[in-house]
């Protein structure tokens, strides 16, 4: 039975439309030419990067923030279909945790490209390196993504394995399980809330509100990338993915970019009104700081790109119009990788301890391998999916729509 569904699931993962085909050969093409400049970094040092000792974290952690989220948004799918029993959403459950596994992936994988010395990562692990576990925060992130990731592996594989037998999927087996990924979610985006604003010589993030904004922020970049997704698999594919699912993840959306924009308003009120000693950062980032002001165009960009994407989403009429849907979750998905990356890490060190500016920007190396990151997180995803898809569908296995609850 066991090398039986191996051998159909290997099956479907290798065959294909030639797109489908196209996509897996291009991921790995870009993975490929990421991990031979991994290497060139490995030999060399972070120096290779545009990072230095002024700004040490960079675009690597800039995406490790922005995947965090994608990956709590799992939780946006989880909560309306076991909790509240919205039925709809039934059939892309499984698919969202399958993008929360790829996201946590990613995360981990821009860590240790982070680590100035990637081989010594056992430290991170509690009671086995000596990383000053529990009062390190680093060391609890490691723990919650870890276990964040071994929990919807484990859901998914569970689901699957049942429906592909075609036997009756049981949730009061894993409903603690489901009831505590709720929490989890949270908290992998808190905790990495907590690394930046625990941090009293970084006064930029030193603001209670940062793990709000994370969150509210999350639950709009993430099911915005899966609205896409969604369409696209439902196009491609014979799983059925009905107009009031994507609708329902689209209202969620409009809420929580309605607090990701008050949460802004408020960090500005009180920047400004209050302008401290400490304000420099945010001028470098929204105004320029003594002539310094590269990351200005970003910032306003991704302010007005969330704005419209959010009048978008208010109107109903233009919510249910999948072009204007796809426009929104596209300046979501810019704009908030925009405000979470650069908008975030990069001013949190100008000017740094001594006073002097130093303006980052990534380098060439660091864009492509994190290119090649995304490219293996996509990877995992794609095969992860079409796995899913043909056991829900029957193409495999002994699926019977009756048995899924």
């Amino acid at each position: 039975m066991v090398i039986d569904a191996i051998n159909e699931i290997f099956r479907t993962v290798t065959t294909g439309s030639k797109e489908y085909k196209a996509w897996l050969g291009f991921l790995s093409l870009l993975a490929l030419v990421g991990i031979a400049l991994v290497a060139r970094q490995v030999d060399q040092g972070l120096i290779a990067t545009n990072m230095r000792d002024q700004v040490s974290w960079g675009w690597y952690i800039a995406n490790f923030t922005f995947l965090v989220g994608v990956a709590a948004a799992a939780v946006v799918l989880v909560v309306p279909y076991y909790i509240y029993n919205y039925e709809p959403i039934g059939n892309i459950v499984l698919i969202g945790e399958i993008m929360a596994v790829s996201a946590v992936s990613m995360c981990l994988m821009f860590i240790l490209l982070d680590m100035g010395s990637p081989e010594r990562f056992w430290h991170l692990i509690p009671m086995i390196g000596i990383f000053n576990w529990p009062q390190s925060i680093l060391t609890w992130d490691v723990i919650v993504l870890n276990g964040y990731l071994v929990l919807n592996l484990f859901l998914v594989a569970y689901a699957l394995s049942k429906i592909y037998a075609g036997k009756p999927y049981k949730t009061g087996f894993v409903w603690p399980l489901i009831l505590f990924s709720v929490p989890a979610a949270i908290s992998i985006h808190t905790v990495t809330a907590f690394l930046y604003l625990g941090v009293p010589a970084r006064p930029f993030w030193n603001t209670a509100i940062l793990a709000p904004r994370f969150i509210a922020s999350a639950f709009c970049s993430g099911p915005a990338f899966m609205l896409i997704i969604f369409q696209i698999i439902r196009k491609r594919t014979a799983l059925e993915i009905p107009d009031r699912a994507l609708h329902k993840v689209a209202e969620i959306v409009t809420w929580f970019m309605a607090l990701n924009l008050f949460f802004l308003g408020s960090e500005v009120f009180k920047e400004k009104y209050s302008h401290t000693a400490h304000i420099a950062p945010f001028n470098y980032l929204w105004s320029g700081l003594e002539g310094h002001d590269h990351l200005v165009p970003w910032m306003w960009t991704a302010l007005i790109v969330n704005s419209l994407a959010f009048l978008i989403l208010l109107i109903p009429t233009f919510r249910k119009n999948f072009k204007m849907l796809n426009t929104a979750c596209v300046f979501i998905f810019i704009g908030v990788y925009i405000e979470k990356g650069m908008g975030l890490i990069f001013p949190g060190f100008v000017p740094d301890t001594l006073g002097e500016i130093y303006d980052y920007m990534p380098n060439a190396l660091e864009l492509w391998i994190s290119l090649a990151v995304w490219a293996i997180g996509l990877l995992i995803f794609t095969v992860g999916a079409k796995i899913a898809i043909a056991i829900k569908t029957g193409e495999i296995g002994h699926a019977n729509p009756a048995a899924e609850h």
